[in-house]
């Protein structure tokens, strides 16, 4: 998971339609910059627009399911919209 903040500002990203390397290439909707994740990069790097060669840097996340994150969280709530 990358951060979505660059210069104080939250950028709101969507794919943009276009795949490299069979990846998708985000945009943001901010700025039409155009973001797409190098396997050595730090995060997602602007690779077109206004925000071209800046970082949005990988974030701390874990891969769980329910059952492991309420295990060890167990003070986690959660709210139900039904349809």
């Amino acid at each position: 998971m990358c951060s979505r903040e660059i210069d104080g500002e939250i950028l709101t990203l969507g794919a943009s339609g276009w795949t490299y390397f069979s990846t998708f290439v985000l945009y943001d909707r901010e700025t039409w910059t155009m973001w797409f994740p190098f396997e050595r990069a730090r995060g997602l790097t602007g690779v077109a627009g206004p925000l071209a060669d800046r970082i949005l840097p990988y974030r701390p996340s874990v891969k769980t399911t329910w059952d492991e994150w309420v295990a060890d969280h167990p003070d986690s709530k959660y709210w139900y919209v039904p349809k």
